[in-house]
This record gives structure tokens, C-alpha cells and sequence, in this order.
């Protein structure tokens, strides 16, 4: 049987003409950030799906919840399975005022087997320095569902995390930083090159009289707001963010072993390389033979293994890529010689070790 083997080479490339990168997809302003939230809820109204007499914290978390509305029960006496605990998290983006809505997840913490059909009560989001920023309650949306019973049921997705769309109202405003006269620039992939030629970027169009950017660092530029901006100051974020800028990019390869996929930027280069690559095969087969014995004799019938080895070893196959090789003479060169995924893994990593890829390799 043959084998097919796919790869996939990817080549991150720039078609000549194309326009710089908006500096907006490079970075993004410090202090404007998503703030994750966390709750503790109960889900209620559920099939019989909820938790059980084990997961104690859900009674006790009911028996709380009946208590605050005036209603007494002792949770050792409380056999209830359509209620299940649960976590709840959500993201409070930048500048989120009170009353804006939030999509809410919910997964079950306990040992309940669907959270279809339920409801979440009133929950509090609380994010990392422990106050109160949004409040969560409505129907869950699994997008699964567990049927039948015993050992004849069916499991569709996954019913113990659901979300709740809209689920969230905003209680207290998103914890964000507004610039005022200075801000910095976080490249999301730091890069000295790139740094350098933001601050460049944005000195060239509104550093005269004096230049307002300075690149800090690989993955921050400082910016002064000039005075003429003071009062607008979202409009000059705005302006900025339109700005565009030649990004630079290391040379580098990726791979991945278990897809076969090769993914190599455009500035990848060959050393002068000569590649001598070939298969070597070892066949060991085994037939079992019956060995039966004389007529009359006092033997006995004996299975007797055969075994026999056999080497292929085809003519090795060679190309040689000369000074200022591309990556698309690579590729060619790689796929003439009938090399398979892992093949071209191991070359590339040999070409590393000699020495003659122009590149970092990165093996995921």
C-alpha cells in the first residue's frame, strides 16, 4: 500500500506593492485592557442532571441562597437534583460602562452531568482585586446535550459548560488607564527593528517642532501628546493607529511533526549545501511451517518458524542549492528528491546544525 503522505509549506510572503501594516494590528495602548472575572452561581431548574448527594458545597450554597429570602432548611436534610454549582467568568473590556452587557460562561464545579435547560440565578463577577463588577444571571446555553441512560446514552459536545449571551450587566466601570499627556505603545511582538520604526513613524508626523516618540525598549514606545492634542486625545489614539509601518520580521521556520506542516518566512536563506538524502529499509518476515512426523515413529507434530531478512537500500538522491538559495528553491529542491514530511523535518534540522539555514527553527 502506498503511502500518502500531506505537506503542507506555507510561504510568508510579501507580494511586491502591498501596503505597510496599520500600526493599530501592532500594538496596543498600556492600561487599555481586557480585566477577567470570576463568580460563583447556582445553576437551577435542571432534569435531574444536577449534582449529587456527594458535592456538599452545592446544598450548602442553595440553603444560603433560601436563607437570604427568608427560608430556613437545613442542607443535610436537602436531597435535590436539579440544582448544580458552578463557576462563572467573563471578560470586562476596556472602558465598559455601567449597564453595557457581557456574553457569561458558565461550567458546572461539581459532579452534575448537563447544565441544559438551566437557569442561572443572580451571581456576582468579581475581578482580581476582589470587588464587584458585573452581575451574571440568565438561561444556559449548552450547545450539547447527554441522553439516555445506563450504559445506553449519548453525549453531543460538552453540556457541563454553557454560556449565557448578554448574560452579564455591567455594575462598576472597567478598571482602564485614559492616557493624558503621555502614553506607551506595547508592541504585541517585541521587536527592536519594528520599536524603532514606529517611534520613527510617528516623529515623522507629528514630532515638528521636537520629536514626541521614543522607542524604550524591543516592546514599548513612549509617545508625549503634543499640546495641540491635549484636549483631544482619543483623536490623536485614533490618528496614531492609522499610522502604517514596514514591519520587519526574523527569519524563521516552523514546523510541526505531527501534521507535517512547514510554515517558512520570506527572508530564509541558504548557504551553499549539498544534500545527499536516502531511505534504507529492513524487511524481517517470519512463515510458520508444520513439520509433521514419519508414519509409525514416536514423533510428534512441531510448528517450525522461518524467518528470513531482507535490506533495500535505493540510490541516494542529491540536489545542491548555491549562494542566495530562496525558500521557493528550497521547497523544489526538497520535493524533487521525494522527500516526505519527516524527511524535509530532518533535513532542515541538519541544515541548521551544518550551519547553512539563515534561520531560526522552531519545532512545535
Amino acid at each position: 500500500m502506498r503511502l500518502l503522505a500531506l505537506f503542507l509549506v506555507f510561504l510568508a510572503a510579501v507580494p511586491e506593492g502591498m501596503a505597510a501594516t496599520r500600526l493599530k494590528d501592532l500594538i496596543s495602548i498600556e492600561g487599555v485592557r481586557d480585566n477577567q472575572l470570576v463568580g460563583y452561581g447556582v445553576v437551577v431548574g435542571l432534569a435531574g442532571t444536577g449534582d449529587k448527594r456527594t458535592t456538599v458545597f452545592s446544598a450548602q450554597s442553595l440553603a444560603n441562597m433560601l436563607l437570604r429570602m427568608g427560608v430556613s432548611v437545613n442542607p443535610n436534610a436537602m436531597l435535590v437534583a436539579n440544582v448544580a454549582a458552578v463557576m462563572v467568568t467573563a471578560t470586562l473590556p476596556p472602558f465598559a460602562q455601567p449597564g453595557s452587557k457581557l456574553d457569561v460562561t458558565v461550567g458546572a464545579v461539581g459532579d452534575a452531568t448537563n447544565l441544559q435547560g438551566g437557569l442561572l440565578v443572580l451571581t456576582s463577577l468579581r475581578g482580581a482585586n476582589g470587588q464587584v463588577f458585573a452581575e451574571a444571571q440568565g438561561p444556559v446555553v449548552t450547545g450539547g446535550f447527554k441522553a439516555g441512560g445506563g450504559g445506553n446514552s449519548q453525549t453531543v459536545n460538552h453540556p457541563t459548560v454553557g454560556r449565557i449571551p448578554e448574560g452579564g450587566t455591567v455594575e462598576r466601570g472597567a478598571p482602564s488607564v485614559e492616557p493624558t499627556g503621555r502614553m506607551r505603545l506595547q508592541l504585541r511582538n517585541a521587536d527592536f527593528t519594528n520599536s524603532a520604526r514606529i517611534a520613527e513613524v510617528i516623529n515623522q508626523k507629528f514630532g515638528s517642532p521636537s520629536l514626541i516618540a521614543q522607542a524604550e525598549n524591543a516592546g514599548a514606545v513612549a509617545v508625549d501628546i503634543p499640546a495641540n492634542w491635549k484636549n483631544r486625545v482619543t483623536e490623536f489614539i485614533a490618528a496614531v493607529e492609522d499610522l502604517r509601518v514596514d514591519v520587519d520580521s526574523a527569519a524563521k521556520i516552523v514546523v510541526n511533526e505531527r501534521t507535517g506542516t512547514i510554515v517558512m518566512g520570506k527572508d530564509v536563506r541558504i548557504a551553499p549545501v549539498a544534500i545527499l538524502h536516502g531511505n534504507l529499509s529492513v524487511e524481517i518476515q517470519t512463515t510458520y511451517q508444520v513439520s509433521q512426523p514419519l508414519p509409525g515413529s514416536m514423533g510428534t507434530t512441531q510448528v517450525v518458524p522461518q524467518q528470513s531478512v531482507a535490506t533495500n537500500s535505493p540510490p541516494a538522491k542529491s540536489v545542491v542549492l548555491q549562494q542566495g538559495a530562496t525558500v521557493d528553491e528550497l521547497v523544489r529542491a526538497l520535493t524533487a528528491i521525494g522527500s516526505t514530511p519527516r524527511d524535509v523535518i530532518a533535513i532542515l534540522q541538519n541544515l541548521r546544525a551544518a550551519g547553512a539555514l539563515d534561520a531560526e527553527l522552531e519545532v512545535i
